[in-house]
């Protein structure tokens, strides 16, 4: 398996509700096929460099995790047609999370 980090931008009109239960849903993909997520950063709502279908802001998400291509797939797929993710970019990480501090560095949103 190949360790990828992915960032995902999220439609700023979405509470904290809506964005955990997307997370959660990001992360169960990989899950499922027998991925493993190592770490989720949830970066907030930041200004956008420039618009995106007319919002200036957006909620950015970071995930570490490792994986095979059938998540990437399936996961370009989700992005693609969820409404509610404005862009995102997954790439394979150089630097990935050591194992044994995997589990202790997962966070949880605030």
């Amino acid at each position: 398996m190949r360790a990828y980090e992915c960032v995902y931008i999220l439609d700023p009109s979405l509470d904290e509700t809506g964005v955990r239960e997307k997370t959660e849903k990001f992360n169960e993909i990989i899950k499922s096929r027998k991925g493993t997520v190592h770490r989720v950063d949830h970066w907030g709502k930041r200004k956008l460099a420039y618009p995106i279908n007319k919002k200036f802001e957006g909620i950015y998400n970071l995930v570490k995790f490792s994986g095979d291509n059938e998540i990437l797939n399936e996961l370009n797929r989700i992005f693609r047609f969820d409404e509610f993710v404005l862009r995102h970019l997954i790439v394979i990480d150089e630097k990935p999370v050591p194992q044994e501090s995997a589990t202790s560095t997962e966070k949880t949103m605030e």
